[in-house]
């Protein structure tokens, strides 16, 4: 069977969804497509030049056969054969040379510029707000970043050249047996309806079994991923589910195993006619070059004619069913690069100002002047959060889950930018502030500490690139960290595993909180920041807390009364709003939502925290 019949299936064919969202073909689209080729325009003409040479360059061969033919062996030239089958020898070895050549200038270029749209596309994302990390899935920007760049690689590489390649090889070889005898040509190109249409229609039957295929391996996976997880074989095993689990599996493999077979066994009967089709053309060839010699109906045609034009008749088959689907792969080529230009189209909203300001923010009040805020217009989170930090100072902020705690801090590092109202330090609205250097001197402690797949000193040294080994062992000191980092066998240099999981949750807090204090800002924000600790290792780094918070403007989100009692201020928050502030025994007195907090957690976990 021909080579050319094998790639016949899905590739030939849109799926539904491509159909669904086949995308506008534009003048801007295409110009925007061409600005990343455009640097390697020289490049891009050597391999135009490389492609047009390989296909004269593969006439050769085709051609010496002929004259092998009709001047060597019909002439019985023992000398002219072996210089025929020399030139014949350097044709295709120059035709593979130049192919070489054509294929690394094809990767270099693409990888080029896969590696300039990666540096753009990652540098994009750097910089998105925090809201974009919270709504896109973390699996959809790694397919972006990973998949659809790379694919980048197949357009250039493959589509691009391949349809320069193909319309090179179609038109020369048209040229050539034309201009050998113009009857045979046609004789030779009839063949093609016969070969193209049915050839599609049952692709498009292989690709119907295909698509039932793929969908039940996505079950498969799916069972896999779920059961055999750590999470879901637990549950497996606590429910006693192995048995049925594994009769799930065993029918839905058995349903993939079949539709495979039908997938590889359907038109395979088809393909072996289509196979037998593809020397018809050569046949006919045969039997009408051979009609016209021995009726001497054209007196120029010779055997070596006849014969060069079956060598170049089979050549033209494959090129010519390519460009037949050269529409699909155009519409994959710019869907990919659609999707790709959706992400990097993206606005960043939480932009540096121009000239940002540069304020004193050490022990500086922090202001929050009516703000409102929201995620989306119809769901209002903050509605009239109105109140002053002085500088210097701790404030606690304390609320039922949900009500707005977590966004309150990150409006200060500009995570978030406020819908209403305004948040300052020193007077100077945080939006007019350098945003390098507003976040420079913000030290954020967070509930969900995350940790690099690193060492821990890797981890410490982010805060603080040029930091010593001595500023270093002091801040894990602090943090009462350094004891157990050197107990470990290779000290600071011990990998943490992915986000840290090779940590329990109080020793990973505890690193977090160490290279906020090696970071050594201005302003500290601690977001529940003792919740992964027990009571010993809370009352271990309270002082060094206490100690990093003196002569700084400090926010706490606290769940934990010994902390809350520390705070210079208590900020209940309910309801999208400031609804009681004060001291812990004026709230208590005042019987409202901090009372009802106290009686229900806070006193709960003193209580506990007492008897343990």
């Amino acid at each position: 069977m021909p080579a050319h019949y094998h790639g016949l299936g899905p590739r030939g064919f849109l799926t539904e969804e491509e159909k669904a969202n086949v995308p506008k073909v534009s003048r801007g689209l295409l110009k925007r497509v061409l600005s990343y080729l455009l640097p390697y325009k020289w490049y891009f003409l050597l391999v135009f030049i490389t492609i047009i040479v390989s296909a004269l360059v593969g006439l050769l061969p085709a051609i010496i056969t002929g004259r092998i033919v009709d001047d060597a062996l019909v002439g019985q030239d023992m000398a002219l054969l072996v210089k025929l089958l020399i030139f014949a020898l350097i044709a295709l070895t120059a035709s593979q040379l130049i192919g070489m050549l054509e294929s690394y200038i094809n990767v270099w270029i693409s990888q080029r510029i896969i590696f300039d749209m990666k540096n753009e596309m990652y540098k994009h994302l750097e910089y998105m707000p925090h809201s974009f990390f919270t709504s896109e899935k973390q699996g959809d920007i790694i397919t972006r970043m990973n998949t659809d760049i790379g694919g980048v690689s197949t357009v250039i590489s493959g589509t691009l050249t391949s349809l320069i390649s193909n319309i090179a090889t179609v038109i020369t070889t048209l040229i050539a047996l034309f201009t050998m005898s113009w009857q045979l040509a046609l004789v030779g190109i009839a063949i093609l309806p016969l070969l193209i249409l049915p050839a599609r229609t049952a692709g498009r039957r292989r690709f119907g079994f295909l698509k039932e295929s793929q969908s039940k391996n996505d079950e498969i996976n799916q069972v896999i991923d779920e059961t055999l997880s750590v999470s879901g074989s637990m549950l497996v095993k606590l429910f006693t589910r192995e048995q049925k689990e594994y009769d799930r599996f065993v029918k839905l493999n058995d349903e993939a195993s079949r539709l495979a077979v039908k997938e590889a066994r359907s038109g395979r009967w088809f393909f072996a006619i289509m196979g037998m089709l593809t020397q018809l053309g050569p046949l006919l060839i045969y039997f009408f070059g051979g009609l016209f010699i021995i009726k001497n109906f054209d007196p120029t045609l010779t055997v070596g004619t006849v014969t060069a034009m079956v060598s170049l008749v089979n050549r033209l088959y494959r090129p010519v069913e390519s460009l037949l689907n050269i529409h699909v792969e155009f519409t994959r080529s710019l869907a990919l690069f659609t999707r790709i230009f959706e992400y990097l189209d993206m606005e960043n909203t939480i932009r540096p100002p121009k000239d940002g300001k540069k304020p004193d923010l050490s022990n500086k009040d922090i202001v929050f002047d009516h703000v409102k805020f929201s995620y989306n217009p119809e769901s209002i989170i903050l509605k009239d959060i109105d109140f002053t930090v002085p500088g210097g100072k701790m404030y606690a902020i304390v609320g039922p889950s949900g009500a707005g705690k977590s966004t309150i801090i990150n409006l200060i590092p500009r995570l978030y930018d406020v819908v209403g109202g305004s948040v300052s330090i020193n007077g100077c609205d945080v939006r007019d502030i350098d945003l390098e250097y507003l976040r420079q001197n913000i030290g954020v402690v967070t509930q969900d500490t995350y940790l690099f797949n690193g060492t821990i000193m890797e981890n410490l040294l982010y805060a603080k690139d040029e930091a010593t080994e001595e500023e270093i062992i002091e801040a894990c000191k602090a943090a009462s960290i350094h004891d157990f980092i050197i107990s470990q066998p290779d000290g600071y240099n011990s990998l943490v595993g992915n986000r840290g999981l090779k940590l329990s949750g109080g020793e990973k807090q505890r690193v977090s909180i160490a290279r906020v204090i090696l970071k050594d800002p201005k302003i500290l924000i601690l977001d529940e920041a003792t919740s992964s600790l027990d009571s010993i290792a809370e009352n271990a780094i309270s002082e060094a807390l206490e100690e990093l918070m003196k002569n700084r403007t400090s926010i706490v989100i606290a769940h934990r009364l010994s902390t809350i009692l520390k705070a210079e201020k208590i900020l209940v928050v309910n309801n999208g709003i400031i609804e009681e502030q004060g001291s812990h025994d004026e709230l208590l007195n005042a019987g409202g939502t901090y009372k009802e907090l106290y009686e229900t957690q806070f006193r709960t976990a003193l209580d506990y925290e007492a008897n343990h």
